[in-house]
């Protein structure tokens, strides 16, 4: 079973950035569409982008332009580079599994956006 870390979180003011990090551990991670999600106080978890085996990526409407997701099949780790940050971007970031069977869920990263 795949473990997954999440990290590079933090608090930041509006407008700035911030570079999530995911490694997960296991050698077949590079067969896997992977993705990020973020699930806000009292909301259900939405996905935010996701990115297939061989680099095809898809963005959340709220996210597009604003956010870049990649990955690095060698160091077993998908980033999440986030742009122009918003306060309705608050939230606790988690990665996982694009599709299919998710692996356990790590505890994820929070991020709070705020003057």
């Amino acid at each position: 079973q795949v473990q997954l870390v999440e990290s590079g979180g933090g608090l930041v003011q509006p407008g700035g950035s911030l570079r999530l990090s995911c490694k997960a551990s296991g050698s077949t991670f590079w067969i896997y569409g992977m993705g990020w999600y973020r699930q806000a106080p009292g909301k259900q978890r939405d996905m935010v982008a996701t990115i297939t085996s061989d680099g095809i990526t898809n963005y959340a409407d709220s996210v597009k332009g604003r956010f870049t997701i990649s990955r690095d099949n060698v160091k077993s780790t998908v980033y999440l580079q986030m742009n122009s940050l918003k306060p309705e971007d608050t939230a606790v970031y988690y990665c996982n599994r694009a599709r299919g069977s998710y692996f356990n869920w790590g505890q994820g990263t929070q991020v709070t956006v705020s003057s």
